[in-house]
């Protein structure tokens, strides 16, 4: 039968838009991360495969949750995973959230509106944030809705940044179907070679979208009480906000949205320097509240 291994795209944690487990993260952190990311890049890898059928992809990520669960250990991902989990005494919840997100990819092509489309979220982005914190002994009421509201923005501005590659390899749309149909545009746009009036007008509305989403992130660096994580979170907090400027204004189909090397290290460093002055009370403290160091 044929496994996760089998439909693997190569990809690993430095291909991401954004860091994973970087050296930011203090060493000790790392390794239930880097399990979390593998057991994730395989479940992705299996969902987005151009050739497997439906079917396959479901029996292979089913495999993965009873693996994950201690029903199997067919998944070498997952009893990876699970063994982590068993050490650092944390929930499987994360990991079959996520197998949720990745069924709704092989069985849900398109998502009627905006809350259709934060729902898919909670179950592809936020478990992700919400695992981070919980590996780093986080509070969850205190740090949950902040790192919700940044994993969702996180995605949105992946699902912008793919839609083009996204609706030709595997007729997915996450583009809400009521704002496009607002803008008399059919999906079939999505595979032009760049987009038209209408096309644009929802992309820029779901930027404007994400601006809120990331708003209610801002606090989340301040909010952390490991100063390693913090630093990581007020990296991303910047990429994303960055990322989402240029979508604003750039055309995903045709121009380039994703940062170059050099690009993404000035605007990291910066957002360091800036976490790091406010958490020694030098600077503008308002936009993140301190919590601890």
């Amino acid at each position: 039968m044929t496994g996760a291994s089998d439909l693997a795209s190569g990809k690993g944690h430095h291909d991401e838009n954004f860091p994973v487990a970087s050296v930011l993260i203090h060493p000790r952190h790392r390794p239930p991360i880097l399990a979390y990311y593998r057991f994730a890049r395989a479940a992705d890898d299996v969902s987005d495969h151009p050739t497997a059928s439906a079917d396959e992809k479901l029996d292979i990520l089913d495999g993965m949750r009873r693996s994950l669960v201690g029903e199997s250990d067919a998944s070498a991902e997952a009893v990876a995973l699970r063994t982590t989990l068993a050490a650092y005494r944390l929930t499987p919840q994360h990991g079959l959230d996520l197998l949720e997100a990745f069924r709704r990819d092989v069985t849900v092509l398109r998502y009627p509106n905006w809350d259709a489309l934060m729902d898919y979220c909670r179950y592809s982005a936020m478990p992700v944030g919400r695992y981070v914190l919980d590996v780093h002994g986080e509070d969850r009421a205190a740090t949950w809705p902040a790192s919700d509201a940044l994993c969702a923005a996180l995605q949105v501005i992946n699902h912008l940044q793919d839609c083009g590659k996204d609706f030709r390899n595997l007729n997915r749309v996450y583009l809400p179907q009521d704002m496009l149909a607002a803008a008399d545009v059919d999906v079939s746009v999505l595979g032009a070679a760049q987009s038209t009036p209408g096309l644009r007008r929802v992309i820029t509305d779901l930027s404007r979208r994400t601006v809120d989403l990331l708003a209610a992130a801002r606090p989340l660096a301040g909010l952390i009480r490991d100063r390693r994580l913090g630093l990581e979170v007020s990296v991303i907090q910047r990429l994303a906000e960055d990322l989402n400027a240029r979508l604003s204004v750039c055309d995903p189909l045709c121009q380039r949205v994703h940062h170059r090397k050099a690009e993404a290290l000035g605007l990291a460093a910066r957002a360091a320097m800036r976490f790091l002055l406010m958490r020694m009370g030098i600077g503008k403290t308002s936009l993140v509240p301190v919590r601890g160091s």
